[in-house]
C-alpha cells in the first residue's frame, strides 16, 4: 500500500490569513500552492479553495469552505509540535495564543519539561512540547 496521509485543515473564509501566520512561526515554511476560488463559485470569489502549506517539512492542505458547516476545529485532535529550545517553544505558545485560548498554560508537567496546549485564533488546536 502506498496511501499517504496528510492533515486537511476546512476554515470558514479565513484559511488565507491562517496560512499566512503559520508560515511565519515556522523557519523554512511556505505556501506551497494555491487555488482560488472564481466569479463562478461556489465559493466567494479569491477566498481558498485548496492550498498546500509546507510547516517545517510538514505538509498540510486548506480550504475555505463554500458549505457552512455545524462544526468547526476541536482539540479533540491538534497539531503537535516537539520543540528544540525553551525560546522556541515560549515565542510560540505566545504568538499562538494571541486571541486564541489557552487550555493548558506553557509550564513543566509530569509528562514534559515545558508544555502547552492552545487552540489559536482560528480555532486550530497546538500541543507544543519541549522534551
Amino acid at each position: 500500500m502506498t496511501a499517504r496521509i496528510t492533515t486537511f485543515l476546512m476554515f470558514d473564509g479565513r484559511a488565507e490569513e491562517a496560512m499566512n501566520f503559520y508560515v511565519t512561526l515556522f523557519p523554512d515554511s511556505k505556501i506551497v500552492g494555491i487555488t482560488r476560488y472564481g466569479a463562478e463559485g461556489p465559493g466567494a470569489e479569491g477566498s481558498v479553495m485548496h492550498a498546500v502549506v509546507n510547516l517545517a517539512g510538514q505538509h498540510l492542505m486548506f480550504i475555505d469552505s463554500a458549505v457552512k458547516h455545524p462544526f468547526t476545529f476541536t482539540p479533540a485532535i491538534s497539531l503537535y509540535v516537539t520543540c528544540s529550545s525553551g525560546t522556541e517553544i515560549a515565542i510560540l505558545a505566545e504568538k499562538l495564543a494571541d486571541g486564541g485560548e489557552v487550555m493548558m498554560p506553557l509550564d513543566a508537567y509530569p509528562f514534559s519539561r515545558k508544555f502547552a496546549w492552545i487552540a489559536d485564533r482560528f480555532g486550530v488546536s497546538w500541543q507544543l512540547n519541549l522534551p
